[in-house]
């Protein structure tokens, strides 16, 4: 910081003080005018004119300015003999502290974002394993990266996945599961598509999903069509019971249907 030296008799400008201290004109004129920091010295033209007491008290304006005290307090320390200078700056000290913490975890946070967003899951290969199941592969989330990383679904999973650590991860595959035994349990129970059971199984099935991101009736249907289509999520679905992964379609379409949505025509969106 610039020493408050230098100052010749006549004095300094605004403008040189404003160079020299590295502050604003506009803010040299608001301190004058609240009180906070007047010009000792007028030419005769009017201009403002700084003594080198002046300069002195700017330069502690400007430090305690950096550390974080208000006009109002600073003020109070210039201008009171008595007040307890190291007592306010102990109390910025600890506000500067609790600052820097927050800071500390805004910045770990984005970490975490950015992470999510790179990676999907902030899971290890061996905790992966471990929630998922040892048919999970950890190479999916890198894969799925790759081809939904430009998706407004993606970030908002990565937004969700971010919040995550093992525990909630291990309780949204509680709940996928606890689904699939239900639509196994109802499926076998002749519950038909279209009814109200059925119906209620299919916004319980929007609900859980939302724990990756918001899935539209329409996305919904889409998704229907994947499971009994796809190989891969009809031998996991047609794996807990045979016929599920077709039967889940056809609940999810009929379900599309009572909210006016055309099962053929439905598109992800």
């Amino acid at each position: 910081m610039p020493e408050a030296t230098g100052v010749d008799a006549d004095g300094l400008t605004v403008g040189q003080v404003s160079a020299r201290l590295g502050v604003t004109v506009r803010a040299l004129h608001h301190w004058d005018e609240i009180g906070l920091a007047r010009p000792s010295l007028r030419t005769a033209a009017g201009y403002r004119l700084y003594t080198a007491g002046d300069l002195e008290r700017l330069h502690r304006i400007v430090v305690y300015r950096e550390l974080g005290l208000g006009l109002d307090k600073i003020g109070a320390v210039l201008n009171d003999a008595t007040a307890d200078v190291p007592g306010a700056l102990r109390a910025q000290q600890a506000q500067v502290a609790e600052r820097i913490e927050r800071l500390k975890q805004l910045g770990a946070g984005l970490d975490r974002m950015i992470d999510a967003h790179e990676r999907g899951l902030l899971l290890s290969a061996q905790q992966q394993a471990a929630i998922f199941g040892p048919e999970w592969n950890p190479d999916w989330p890198a894969q799925a990266r790759d081809r939904y990383g430009h998706t407004t679904q993606w970030q908002q999973y990565a937004e969700r996945s971010a919040a995550r650590g093992p525990e909630e991860w291990q309780a949204v595959t509680d709940a996928v599961a606890a689904l699939d035994r239900v639509l196994a349990d109802a499926m076998d129970a002749g519950v038909a598509p279209g009814s109200p059971e059925a119906n209620r199984l299919v916004e319980r099935h929007r609900e859980v999903f939302a724990s990756y991101f918001p899935l539209t009736r329409q996305m919904q249907v889409c998704l229907g069509r994947r499971y009994e289509a796809d190989p891969g999520f009809a031998a996991h679905y047609d794996g807990i019971r045979p016929g599920l992964a077709s039967w889940f379609r056809r609940i999810v379409d009929a379900g599309a249907r009572a909210h006016g949505i055309d099962p053929d025509t439905a598109t992800w969106q």
